[in-house]
């Protein structure tokens, strides 16, 4: 099981890459993650900069 962290402005998130279900963008710079079986997070960074940390982690 490999996590990736993902920072977001209310906290950080450790989260599991293989639930990782898609990627969307937010306002203000943000990126919605989708995790399979639960609720998306809203993280900091564009999706290109939150892809990057996805794959290198």
């Amino acid at each position: 099981m490999k996590f990736v962290l993902l920072k977001s402005r209310g906290g950080n998130y450790l989260v599991v890459t293989e639930n990782i279900a898609w990627l969307r963008d937010h306002e203000n710079g943000q990126t919605k993650v989708g995790v399979i079986g639960g609720d998306p997070l809203l993280v900091s960074g564009s999706i290109d900069e939150v892809a990057a940390t996805i794959l290198a982690g």
